[in-house]
């Protein structure tokens, strides 16, 4: 049982003209060919060729038959029967459909390699679409789509017109699926000549196998044309697909079913009414198909308001077919469960009265093992943790190793998602530990420690029963393990030192992890014993920074005795400082990914947990799909086509990494200059010779009191998906509804003025230059004609000259990043001063700043690196496709929940209101309607983040009153306050 279409969707077609009968069973047992067919490869003779030839053009056909059997023989073993060609050709003026269809196999395979004599079959292509016999027609048009060669396309055209339009649906279901191949030969030629729209008008075809294949056509057609709206999906077209659904082939319903995922329901009672019709499919005997209508089910849920009856019955239906899945062989098995983990990521409500049926079986692959165990823990809930820790425990006696590491390993991650079961799972590693198995000691070492992250102060009496087992560990991770819990509750066993003196003596065979996790242990040990560890610290920072060759742990080495011989206290406060509590799910996928990959299960992607475009090579197939916006009870969410909130709700949140640490980050930025084209998504290492970061840079960043440093000394990767992760919860202060309600904005006129100027604050100055050896900058930020830029005035206060600048940015919450090299064109001489406007992309790496709007700048000139940070106006983020519909922004404001809502005062503000609109408009904050209420002036506004965050703002002003109210919605309530602060310098200057 097959379970993709993704590779190619029209192969399955390509592989009939090849393989598969095109009669009925009676008729093909009639042509049918013997089990003696082996005897055509038997043959190993010379002047073969020849003595074919001969044969081919002999008057008998039975000898004519057996003939070309032997050439599609050879050709199948991989001789070069080509000069046969034209011998061949003559072959195909038969009545003999079994001859016809080996003469059009052959012509399939060497027509490529012999264009010219292609040519020679076009009459009899012609002449077979006329054949009173459908199956012939059809055979005929089937293997003219599979020619590839330019030169014989428009002979084409007419026989394929006449097929699309006959009277035989068997030959239109044929003559559908060529119109996508012809168009991947020559797609200029199909629009021309109008096949597109002949296509289109076979999703009205009375027969469901040909409104099938149209489907399947036009969606293979629009996948190479992303732009091209070809599949033009409205209400009538839904209803004529749904009604093929129930009356095609498996593949055709699985077509049908990948086309209606791709459409966006009007409201919540069209979609409702879909997932009604599509929800007999969950019993379908192909796996595919039951998949397929997961996933159209999976999408078109999000519309449904969940307080609906309806929900929870889709809900516990969409249950027992996956609990199906699991019955079939292990290879569909893994797929299934690879499925499934992505939906129960989405939705874990499905799956959580299934748990019994993803216990691993005793003759499970270890593939489907692992699976089912990752499922286990995201199942895990209070009501189950029980059961589901009796299961791992058992799982811990198994012989397989990996697998019982996993288990293992699932015991620490229950630990940390359940809190209530933490004890006994503590409890039960320690059983485990017991054992002395020593896999199993070592990956209960590890997971301990992440209980201890989650948990401080808590279980922390098992350490002695951990330091027992300490002379087995020899794998680096168990070894880091043991070293950090050593290190981090020093105080608390009374031979640390001797503990961490064992492993620092083989200290250069260690691996990196726990060298690096070895020199951080003994550095907290002295700053919790000091006088008693004075000489260990010495030692392993000297192994550290004179006898490695690790950059990593050279570096971190030289941080750490930078900072233990400048200011002791301060190293205390960054090495001890309080660790935040580890999230009790590490491994989910990304939100936005997730998102997409829901829109594709029941392909490849599901199964990869990557987005096609990460594997499938050029443009085809590559299209981002998104999870439409749910709908709130009773709201209705407009489709795309009507140019919508498509802007709103398809801004996903994304993952916001927590902030790290300055100096972290800096030392790893590439600072020479870039060539052209956008900056790289990930700074790549410094590549800047033998200069030393760690004089100035350190001194200059230390001494620096608006730059706390962070916690860990290492930043991780930033994910460059834009700011919006889900909003921390910010209590709705103005919750109170003026008369009227928003409902009014749909009755509103309240047009607005010219916009003034966009408002740009002075430049300050950002680097002083006795923090820089001379070098001073003053700068601000500006949008100009669309595009965000730095202005800076660099000016030199030393008595060298100064060349060579570049400059890069650390990680920042709006992914702001250089979009080329800093311009400094000439030497800046002694007291001269230049002007620079560096253009600003937003495709940088993210991660979440305190505050928000803060900006972390390294620049380089030819004397030395200097760090300076500043704060950027969220306002010049805003883009000029920022005005939102009145149907949108009212449909939004309901959506967004009233916790998301904060309300701010605008003080000594003298502005009318129809002023305030229009200053606020050079800034792109749109008015969208303005209604009077008791004399007071109410604005409705929107405004859109590059990212494509949507603030919503109701600006309230009262004529003599100087004191302005701002309510501001948005779906990350964290930028409210920059904004906020926007609105208050726009206003005020």
């Amino acid at each position: 049982m097959f379970l993709w279409k993704d590779g190619s969707k029209l192969e399955g077609e390509e592989t009939e003209a090849i393989t598969a009968p095109t009669a009925p069973v009676t008729e093909n047992r009639q042509f049918g060919t013997k089990m003696t067919d082996s005897k055509y490869f038997t043959t190993t003779k010379k002047g073969e060729i020849f003595e074919l030839k001969a044969e081919l053009n002999s008057d008998k056909k039975e000898k004519k038959k057996e003939a070309v059997k032997k050439v599609i023989a050879s050709m199948t073993v991989g001789k070069d029967v080509s000069a046969l060609f034209p011998d061949v050709v003559n072959c195909m003026q038969t009545d003999n459909l079994e001859l016809k269809k080996l003469v059009y196999l052959y012509l399939m395979n060497y027509a490529k390699s012999q264009p010219d004599m292609a040519i020679m079959a076009v009459n009899t292509f012609v002449k077979d679409c006329e054949d009173p016999n459908p199956l012939i027609r059809a055979l005929a048009v089937r293997t003219m789509g599979c020619i590839r060669v330019d030169k014989i396309t428009e002979y084409l055209c007419e026989p394929l017109r006449k097929c699309l339009k006959d009277e035989d649906p068997y030959v239109r279901k044929t003559a559908a699926v060529c119109v996508a191949k012809l168009h991947d030969i020559n797609a200029q030629l199909v629009e021309d000549q109008g096949f597109l729209d002949t296509l289109k008008d076979l999703i009205s075809d009375s027969n469901p196998m040909v409104v099938a294949n149209a489907v399947a056509a036009l969606s293979e057609i629009a996948e190479s044309h992303p732009n091209s709206n070809l599949l033009d999906l409205n209400p009538q077209t839904i209803n004529k697909l749904l009604t093929a659904l129930n009356e095609c082939t498996e593949w055709g319903q699985i077509f049908i079913l990948d086309c209606l995922a791709n459409y966006t329901p009007r409201d919540d009672r069209e979609s409702q009414s879909i997932c009604e019709r599509v929800t007999p499919r969950l019993s379908h005997a192909n796996s595919a198909v039951v998949l397929s209508a997961v996933k159209v089910l999976m999408k078109f849920m999000e519309m449904l308001p969940k307080d609906l009856d309806y929900y929870g019955t889709l809900l516990k239906k969409l249950a027992p077919p996956l609990v199906t899945l699991l019955s079939a062989e292990p290879e569909l098995q893994y797929v299934a469960l690879r499925n499934i983990n992505l939906i129960v990521q989405r939705r874990p409500e499905i799956l959580k009265h299934e748990m019994k049926v993803f216990f691993v079986k005793y003759n499970d692959p270890i593939y489907v093992k692992l699976e089912k165990l990752d499922i286990m823990i995201r199942l895990a809930s209070q009501a189950n943790i029980a059961q589901v820790l009796a299961e791992l425990k058992e799982y811990a006696t198994e012989v397989d190793v990996d697998f019982v590491r996993k288990a293992v390993r699932a015991i620490g991650r229950c630990a940390i998602k359940v809190e209530q079961s933490a004890e006994r799972c503590v409890s039960t590693l320690l059983d485990l530990i017991q054992t002395k198995v020593n896999y199993v000691v070592q990956e209960a070492i590890v997971v301990i420690k992440d209980i201890f992250r989650k948990y401080p102060n808590k279980y922390e009496s098992v350490i002695a029963t951990l330091c027992e087992n300490l002379d087995s560990l020899d794998e680096p991770e168990a070894r880091a393990a043991m070293i950090w819990i050593v290190g981090e509750y020093a105080e608390r066993i009374d031979n640390a030192d001797e503990l961490l003196e064992s492993f620092l003596e083989g200290f250069h065979d260690e691996s990196t992890q726990v060298q690096l996790q070895l020199l951080t242990a003994i550095v907290k040990l002295f700053l919790k014993k000091p006088t008693e560890t004075q000489e260990l610290v010495q030692q392993v920072l000297s192994l550290a920074t004179q006898d490695s060759d690790n950059p990593d742990l050279r570096d971190r080495g030289y941080i750490y005795w930078r900072l233990l011989s400048t200011d002791p206290v301060a190293a205390k406060e960054v090495v001890l400082a309080e660790k935040p509590l580890i999230s009790e799910e590490t491994d989910l996928i990304e939100p936005t990914l997730l998102e997409e990959l829901i829109c594709h299960i029941g392909t490849l992607a599901s199964v990869y947990h990557k987005p096609p475009s990460a594997f499938v090579e050029g443009s085809r197939g590559v299209q981002h799909k998104r999870l439409p916006g749910s709908a709130g009870s009773g709201e209705s969410v407009e489709s795309p086509d009507t140019g919508s909130a498509a802007g709103v709700s398809d801004a996903p949140p994304a993952v916001i990494p927590s902030q790290g640490d300055l100096l972290g980050d800096l030392l790893n930025l590439d600072l020479t200059p870039p060539t052209s084209g956008p900056p790289p998504a990930a700074s790549s290492g410094m590549q800047m010779g033998a200069m030393d970061l760690l004089g100035g840079g350190l001194d200059s960043l230390m001494g620096d009191e608006s730059e706390p440093l962070g916690g860990d000394l290492g930043g991780g990767a930033g994910m460059g998906a834009g700011f919006g992760a889900p909003p921390a919860v910010m209590p709705a202060s103005f919750n109170a509804p003026v008369s009227g309600g928003l409902d009014d904005l749909f009755d509103l006129g309240g047009g607005v003025g010219m916009p003034m100027g966009a408002y740009n604050a002075p430049k300050a100055l950002w680097l002083p230059a006795m923090k820089a050896k001379g070098l001073e900058i003053s700068g601000t930020f500006a949008r100009r004609a669309g595009v965000t830029q730095m202005e800076m005035t660099l000016t030199n206060k030393a008595m060298s000259v100064m060349t060579d600048f570049a400059i890069q940015f650390n990680r920042n919450s709006f992914g702001l990043a250089p979009a080329g090299p800093l311009q400094v064109l000439t030497p800046l001489s002694p007291n001269q001063s230049i002007e620079v406007a560096l253009p600003l992309s937003t495709v940088g790496p993210v991660m979440k700043m305190e505050p928000l709007n803060n900006l972390q700048v390294a620049v380089k000139n030819n004397i030395d690196v200097f760090y300076f940070s500043c704060q950027y106006p969220i306002s010049m983020l805003f883009v000029e496709d920022g005005k939102m519909e009145r149907q949108v922004f009212l449909a939004t404001w309901k959506d967004i929940p009233n916790d998301n809502e904060s309300q701010f005062q605008i003080k000594d503000c003298h502005l009318s209101s129809d002023a305030a609109s229009n200053k606020l408009q050079g800034s792109n904050i749109f008015t969208i309607a303005k209604r009077t209420v008791d004399g007071q002036d109410m604005l409705y506004q929107s405004m859109k983040l590059t990212n494509g965050i949507w603030v919503l703002a109701e600006l309230r002003v009262q004529a003599g009153n100087p004191n302005y109210t701002i309510s501001l919605k948005c779906r990350a309530a964290e930028v409210s306050q920059c904004v906020f602060q926007s609105y208050e310098a726009v206003l005020k200057n």
